[in-house]
């Protein structure tokens, strides 16, 4: 009987494990992307530069989500905790700025508007700004 038991916590923890994977918004064929750009000073002040100039309208000068211009009820998230819907790997987090969160949010994609290099700089920067936290 104790081996039936442990077979069924066992596939009960798989569909936990996988529905939890499935729930957990992000990307997986963007998760693994490399962040070909090194996280150094410079790349942090460019992608607070690229940060101010294109994302502060929604997210905030500070990051937190609470931008003047953002769309009313969109609610943008901050960028400086450690919850992050849509994924928490550099590689997540440079495709939702490429390619927008729609439908989950209102946020467009920056595909084509920004040099790949600038997002890879903003990548770098809210890395800067939030908690040191397994996978980003």
């Amino acid at each position: 009987m104790g081996y039936f038991k442990a077979l069924i916590i066992a596939a009960i923890s798989l569909v936990a494990v996988t529905a939890s994977a499935q729930n957990s918004g992000g990307n997986a064929a963007a998760r693994t992307l490399k962040n070909p750009v090194p996280s150094t000073e410079a790349s942090v002040t460019a992608g607070a530069a690229a940060y101010k100039k294109y994302c502060a309208f929604c997210h905030g000068a500070d990051a937190k989500g609470n931008g003047p211009l953002a769309p009313k009820d969109s609610n943008p998230p901050s960028l400086t905790d450690a919850t992050w819907t849509n994924g928490s790997t550099d590689g997540e987090i440079f495709t939702a700025i490429v390619n927008g969160t729609a439908p989950k949010s209102v946020m467009v994609g920056f595909k084509g508007k920004m040099p790949d290099q600038d997002i890879w700089h903003i990548v770098n920067f809210l890395r800067s700004l939030g908690p040191k936290t397994a996978g980003r």
